[in-house]
C-alpha cells in the first residue's frame, strides 16, 4: 500500500553550532562542514519534498545560520511552495542576516532558549553572552514582522523557572511557546541523570502550563511536550514511523525522524542517489516499522497499536539495543521498570557538555 504523503520536512542543514547544550539530540558523531549537502542539492531535495506532498520545511541544525547559503536555501524552499520555519539558537542572527532571510521569503522563526535568566541559560548552553544575543534576535524578528515561537527545552535543572520562561515568551513577543521536555537521544541520553525531572516537578509543570493557558488564552499558545519516562503509554512518535514526517541529515541521509540514524544496523537512503519519493515509498528503512505487522507482543493486537504505533523506535534501540522491541515507555513492556530505575538514579549531577 502506498503511504500517505508526509506533511513536513526537517532539513538539518548542518551540525555546526556555537552552543554546547548537554541535551543535544544530534548524533554523538557530528557531520563535518565538508560532508554537508551543497546549495543545489538542498534545492533539489526541497523541490522533491514539495512534489511529494510536504507543506512546510523546518530549517534546523546544529545552527542553520552557520550556512552562508541559508538565504538561497530559503529562496529555494519558497520557490517550491513550502512554508519555511527557521529553528535557531539566535546567537548569530544579526540584522543583516535576518534581512536577507526575509527577502528570500522566510515565514517564521523558532528561537530556542535554555533558561529564563542569563546565568542559568549560559551555564546550560555553554556560551557566555548568549542570552542577551537571543533577546536581541527576538527583537529583530518582531521588528521584521515575522511570527515568533520560543522553544524552551526544560529539564530537572530549569523546570523551577517555567513561570519565568512563560513571562519571557510574552516579553519577547512570541505568539507561541513550546515547553519541550528533553527527549533522551544523543548527548541527552549521556546526561540523563542530570536532566530527568521528578514526578513532582512534572506535575507542577503541568499545573503551571494549564493555568497559563487559561490566563493567556488569545495571547500565547502553549504546547507542552512531556517526557516519556513518567508515562504509562508511549507517544505516537512523529505520528508513527514513516507516516507524517521525514528528515534529511546534513550528509543527505533521508530519515523517518531526526534521531533514526542512531539505530545500529539501519541503512538509510541518501538524497545524492535516491529521490525523496523513492525513499519514502520504497526504502526498506522506511517500511521496516510502518503500520503494525512488524510489532512483537505485547504491541501486536493491542488496542493502542494504531494510536501510538509502538512508540519510539529510537528509544527502544537506545535502551534495549533493538529497535523492534516494545518501547519501554509502555507500562506493558517487560522492560518498563528500567525507566523507574533511571528516575531513581537521577540527581543534581554535573553536565557532560557536547564537544
Amino acid at each position: 500500500m502506498t503511504p500517505d504523503a508526509p506533511l513536513a520536512l526537517l532539513a538539518e542543514l548542518t551540525h555546526r553550532c556555537p552552543l554546547r547544550c548537554p541535551y543535544c539530540s544530534n548524533p554523538l558523531e557530528l557531520a563535518k562542514a565538508s560532508e554537508e549537502l551543497g546549495t543545489d542539492e538542498w534545492a533539489r531535495a526541497l523541490r522533491e519534498a514539495a512534489e511529494l506532498g510536504c507543506l512546510q520545511v523546518h530549517l534546523s541544525g546544529g545552527e542553520p545560520t552557520a550556512r552562508r547559503d541559508l538565504p538561497d536555501i530559503v529562496a529555494a524552499a519558497r520557490a517550491a511552495g513550502l512554508y519555511t520555519n527557521l529553528i535557531t539558537a539566535g546567537v548569530t542572527l544579526d540584522a543583516a542576516k535576518l534581512e536577507g532571510l526575509v527577502a528570500a521569503g522566510l515565514d517564521h522563526v523558532q528561537l530556542s532558549v535554555q533558561d529564563a535568566q542569563a546565568e542559568g541559560a549560559e551555564r546550560i548552553g555553554g556560551l557566555r553572552g548568549a542570552h542577551a544575543r537571543k533577546r536581541e534576535a527576538a527583537r529583530l524578528v518582531m521588528a521584521a514582522g515575522l511570527p515568533l515561537t520560543v522553544n524552551a527545552v526544560v529539564h530537572r535543572q530549569n523546570l523551577h523557572n517555567l513561570p519565568a520562561l512563560i513571562e519571557l515568551a510574552l516579553e519577547w513577543g512570541a505568539g507561541r511557546l513550546e515547553v519541550a521536555h528533553v527527549q533522551y537521544h544523543g548527548w541527552a541520553l549521556a546526561n540523563r541523570a542530570a536532566l530527568l525531572p521528578t514526578r513532582a516537578m512534572l506535575e507542577e509543570a503541568t499545573r503551571t502550563v494549564d493555568a497559563a493557558r487559561g490566563r493567556l488564552n488569545g495571547r500565547l499558545v502553549i504546547d507542552h511536550v512531556v517526557p516519556d519516562y513518567h508515562a504509562v503509554r508511549p507517544k505516537a512518535c512523529m505520528g508513527g514511523w514513516g507516516r507524517r514526517f521525514l528528515a534529511i541529515s546534513p550528509r543527505g541521509d533521508i530519515l523517518p525522524c531526526h534521531a533514526a540514524e542512531s539505530i545500529p544496523g539501519m541503512v538509510f537512503p541518501n538524497v545524492r542517489d535516491k529521490s525523496l519519493r523513492d525513499a519514502w515509498t520504497h526504502a526498506e528503512a522506511f517500511n521496516r516499522f510502518r503500520g503494525t505487522a512488524w510489532m512483537p507482543a505485547p504491541c501486536r493486537g493491542c488496542a493502542h497499536a494504531e494510536r501510538d504505533w509502538g512508540g519510539c523506535r529510537c528509544q527502544a534501540a537506545a535502551l534495549l539495543g533493538d529497535a523492534a522491541q516494545t518501547d519501554p515507555a509502555c507500562a506493558l513492556s517487560p522492560h518498563h521498570a528500567m525507566l523507574r530505575e533511571a528516575l531513581d538514579a537521577a540527581g543534581e549531577t554535573a553536565f557532560a557538555y557536547r564537544g
